[in-house]
């Protein structure tokens, strides 16, 4: 985890345009004043059993004023290749998921979403910045819009290093 905002831009990641997953806005803006963990998740990744992970820390931090955002891309092999309907349902009835779910989207290349030219300049621990790795990439925003940390793919939603994160800006 790193708190230093080089290469990020004066806009919020929360300022984008990005549908829902079953249509119409998902409005990041509702989410102002929160601290928000931005997943790109994959229905068929040796690392979807962290939804549940993210399922329970979203249900822990919720009435703190915090909320996981799934963000659903096909980028790596091909490993979220359902429909908006197949994707909700997967979620829904294989790891219970009532965090709120955004459109499928690109999260690098050409074709990159806004959201993920936001966060991407953010660095992880390690010093990792640029390219999403892998699916279950996460960026932690605080209170006030800002990224203020970055973990990588197979860093557990459980783990202490992203629930001291959380603590720290809900508190």
């Amino acid at each position: 985890m790193t708190t230093d905002n080089a290469g990020i831009s004066g806009t919020s990641a929360l300022d984008v345009d990005i549908d829902a997953l079953q249509g119409g806005s998902a409005d990041l803006g509702q989410y102002k004043g929160q601290a928000v963990l931005i997943v790109n998740v994959a229905s068929k990744c040796g690392l979807t059993p962290q939804y549940a992970g993210l399922e329970r820390l979203h249900e822990r931090y919720a009435a703190q004023g915090f909320t996981v955002l799934g963000v659903p891309c096909n980028q790596f092999m091909g490993q979220e290749p359902g429909t908006s309907e197949e994707i909700a349902e997967f979620c829904s009835a294989t790891y219970g998921v009532t965090f709120p779910m955004t459109e499928k989207v690109d999260v690098n290349g050409d074709g990159r979403h806004t959201l993920y030219e936001r966060l991407t300049g953010f660095a992880d621990g390690e010093g990792h910045t640029g390219d999403i790795r892998w699916n279950f990439e996460k960026f932690l925003i605080g209170r006030d819009g800002a990224v203020v940390a970055r973990f990588a793919p197979q860093t557990e939603p459980e783990s202490a290093e992203v629930v001291s994160a959380v603590e720290t800006h809900l508190g």
